[in-house]
C-alpha cells in the first residue's frame, strides 16, 4: 500500500493512509479471535470461513445484526472507546444464541468523521474482546471515513454475526407447558438499549456524569452506564448440553413486555414474581431521577435481567446450578401460565 496515496482525496477530508495504519494496529487484536474455521486474512474482499458440520444432521445458519445505538454518546463524552465494541458483539451474538446456535464469526462496520487510527484500533480491541468472550472469529469489517456526514470526533458502530445449529436442536417454544420455570440471568447494567431516555434523564452532554454517586456504590453515572453488555454465549451453550431448554429471550429494547413474549407460544404467558427480581441500583436511580412509571421502566430496560431461559419444572434446579458453575448468578423469577397477556407481574 506504499504507493496508495491521494493528495486530492486527503484535501477532501479522507486520508486513506490512516486507514492502512488503523488496519495494522487492529491486527494484534484480531489475531486473538482466530478459530480453526478461518480461511482468510484481514484485508481481502471477503472473510472466508470453513464450516465444520461433523455430527450434524441438518446444519442451519443463524444470523444477527445490530449496532450500539446512542450509548456511543457516552463513549464520545468520556473519551473511552475500548469497551463499546463488546456491546456491538453482544447485541448480535446474544440474539443468535436464542435459537440455540453457536456463533461462528463476526464482521464489524465503523463509520467516522475522521479516521484516527489509534481510536479505531481501540474500538476494534473491544470488538475483538467480545468475539473472544463469545468464541466467534472476527473475520472482516469496514472502516468508512465520511467527512461532512459525521462530526470529526464521532463514529457509528454496527456488526453482523453468523452462528450454526443442527436443525433438530433449534429451540422449540411450541413444546412449552404450563408450570415451566422462567430463569433470570442477570445483566451487567443498562446494556445497550434505552439510552435516548437515559441521556434525557441524566442530561448527558449538559450535566456532570463523572462524579461518584452513593447509590451506585461510589461509581459515577458515566462509568456505570458505559459498563459493557454481558455476553451469554458460553453459559448458554453449557446449559444446552445439560437440560432441555424450551426458549430463550434476550432482554433488549422493549424490556420485559416486548421481549419475553417473543419466546412464548400463543396462549401462554410469563408470570413474573416481582419480589424475586434483583433490580440493579442504576435502574432505581433512572426511575427516581426521571420520575418514570414502573411500567415504562419494564417496557424500556432489562431491569437487571439480561436474558431469560425457560425450562421444564423438573430441570429448574439443575439449570440454575449449571449457570452458577459458569459464573452466572442465575435465579428463578417466575413460571409459565395459560394466558394471552404476555407478561404478568405478581
Amino acid at each position: 500500500m506504499k504507493n496508495s496515496q491521494s493528495e486530492s482525496y486527503a484535501a477532501a477530508g479522507v486520508d486513506i493512509t490512516a486507514g492502512y495504519r488503523a488496519v495494522e494496529l487492529m491486527k494484534a487484536h484480531i489475531a486473538r479471535t482466530m478459530t480453526s474455521g478461518v480461511c482468510s486474512d484481514i484485508g481481502g474482499f471477503g472473510g472466508l470461513f470453513e464450516l465444520d458440520t461433523k455430527g450434524m444432521e441438518r446444519p442451519v445458519l443463524v444470523s444477527g445484526t445490530d449496532g450500539v445505538g446512542t450509548k456511543l454518546k457516552l463513549a464520545f463524552l468520556l473519551d473511552k472507546h475500548d469497551t463499546i465494541g463488546i456491546d456491538c458483539v453482544a447485541m448480535c451474538v446474544n440474539d443468535v444464541i436464542c435459537s440455540g446456535a453457536k456463533p461462528l464469526f463476526f464482521l464489524d462496520y465503523i463509520a467516522c468523521g475522521k479516521n484516527f487510527p489509534e481510536k479505531i484500533a481501540a474500538i476494534v480491541s473491544g470488538v475483538a474482546e467480545g468475539c473472544v468472550q463469545s468464541g466467534a472469529a472476527l473475520i472482516g469489517g469496514e472502516t468508512a471515513e465520511m467527512p461532512g456526514f459525521y462530526p470529526i470526533d464521532e463514529y457509528d458502530l454496527a456488526g453482523f454475526a453468523v452462528g450454526i445449529v443442527d436443525k433438530p436442536k433449534i429451540l422449540k417454544p411450541d413444546t412449552m407447558e404450563e408450570g415451566d420455570i422462567i430463569i433470570a440471568i442477570p445483566s451487567s447494567g443498562v446494556h445497550s438499549n434505552g439510552f435516548s431516555l437515559v441521556r434525557k434523564v441524566f442530561g448527558i452532554g449538559e450535566k456532570d456524569i463523572t462524579s461518584p454517586v452513593a447509590e451506585l456504590g461510589g461509581k459515577s453515572v458515566g462509568e456505570t452506564l458505559l459498563t459493557p453488555t454481558k455476553i451469554y454465549v458460553k453459559p448458554i451453550l453449557s446449559l444446552l448440553e445439560k437440560v432441555t431448554v424450551r426458549s430463550i429471550s434476550h432482554i433488549t429494547g422493549g424490556g420485559f413486555y416486548e421481549n419475553i413474549p417473543r419466546s412464548l407460544p400463543k396462549g401462554f404467558g410469563a408470570k413474573i414474581e416481582k419480589s424475586a427480581l434483583r433490580i440493579l441500583p442504576i435502574f432505581d436511580l433512572i426511575a427516581k431521577t426521571g420520575n418514570i412509571p414502573e411500567r415504562d421502566m419494564f417496557n424500556t430496560f432489562n431491569m437487571g435481567v439480561g436474558m431469560s431461559v425457560i425450562v421444564k419444572k423438573e430441570d429448574a434446579d439443575l439449570a440454575v446450578k449449571t449457570l452458577h458453575e459458569c459464573g452466572e448468578d442465575a435465579y428463578i423469577m417466575g413460571e409459565i401460565v395459560k394466558s394471552d397477556e404476555g407478561v404478568i407481574f405478581c
